[in-house]
């Protein structure tokens, strides 16, 4: 048996030998063949949750994994059951405060998406305050998670399995006061067509005077001074290391070591806050404001992350 596992590796489907260019390129594509197809629109579907890998794996040349779909193969269950050890839902809060809370209630927003739901924190916040929130993701094994936080706190939560680049199918055309994406989520897009789309959606199931929150790292200041965090707003877990392994222009690999030794990693493109500020603008936002941990005033290589608040109405103020 072992044998033959290793002649499978290193050949191919006629038993030829294959390169190691070969071998990654039928890697790809065994990936690609397990992306779900919507029978009815024959467009791609979010991954089904049985469909999910067990563990995660970059293959030989990690650095080299750079896909929009590759989130499917991180958020693996080990990972999932272990996030909210990252994140310590209680000092997040602490850090955050009420500034969401703060924001859409001040515009005047009550029905919420949720598209970045992750394990429900920012979903069960907003419940919690009394908004209507429908929560989506698009990693199946993070809204069962998502779904039993919320239980657990007295919430029944709204799940919708969505792809950001087919929102609207996803969510069946129903439209919003406000979209937030939160958790650094926008960074899993590798492909500019796959941002621009993505926002397009987010634009489109907003209402007319509808708002998007969107954050993000600040990769400006990790790509040119490299990484260091306050580790006290976003991912305030003291049992979890999270820092970056490698960092270019088109990749930060991070890794999240746990207490008990175990490692996780993901792969997410590093991000620049004007280039992003400029892709929300071109997207139709005629406003946009950005924080630096939730502050208005920040040093331009200071925050951890940055928050930014698109206003689609023209006369927004």
């Amino acid at each position: 048996m072992s044998i033959f596992l290793i002649f499978r590796i290193l050949t191919n489907n006629r038993g030829e030998y294959m390169s190691e260019h070969e071998m990654q390129m039928s890697s790809i594509a065994q990936k690609k063949s397990r992306i779900s197809i919507d029978p009815g629109t024959g467009e791609p579907a979010p991954v089904r949750l049985n469909d999910i890998p067990k563990d995660q794996d970059y293959g030989a040349q990690p650095e080299e994994v750079r896909s929009t779909e590759q989130y499917q193969e991180e958020y693996v269950e080990n990972f999932v059951e272990r996030w909210d050890e990252l994140i310590d839902w209680e000092a997040r809060a602490e850090g955050e405060g009420q500034f969401f809370i703060d924001i859409l209630k001040k515009l005047g927003k009550h029905n919420i998406l949720d598209a970045a739901t992750g394990t429900g924190f920012h979903s069960v916040q907003l419940l919690q305050a009394g908004f209507n929130v429908t929560s989506a993701d698009g990693n199946a094994q993070m809204l069962v998670k998502a779904f039993e936080n919320a239980k657990d706190r007295g919430h029944v939560m709204q799940t919708v399995h969505a792809d950001w680049r087919w929102l609207n199918r996803d969510v069946q055309d129903k439209l919003f006061d406000a979209v937030i994406i939160l958790g650094n989520s926008f960074t899993h897009l590798f492909e500019e067509h796959d941002r621009r789309r993505a926002l397009a959606e987010f634009y489109a199931v907003l209402k007319h005077d509808g708002v998007l929150i969107i954050d993000q790292r600040n990769y400006d200041g990790i790509l040119d001074d490299g990484f260091k965090s306050k580790h006290k707003y976003y991912y305030c877990g003291d049992k979890v290391s999270a820092q970056p392994i490698h960092v270019d222009d088109g990749l930060a690999r991070f890794e999240y070591s746990f207490e008990d030794g175990s490692k996780h990693h993901l792969n997410m493109f590093p991000l620049r806050k004007d280039y992003l500020r400029g892709l929300i603008h071109e997207a139709g936002f005629q406003k946009i404001e950005t924080y630096g941990d939730f502050k208005e005033t920040y040093k331009e290589d200071d925050p951890d992350f940055y928050v930014h608040v698109a206003y689609k109405d023209y006369h927004a103020k």
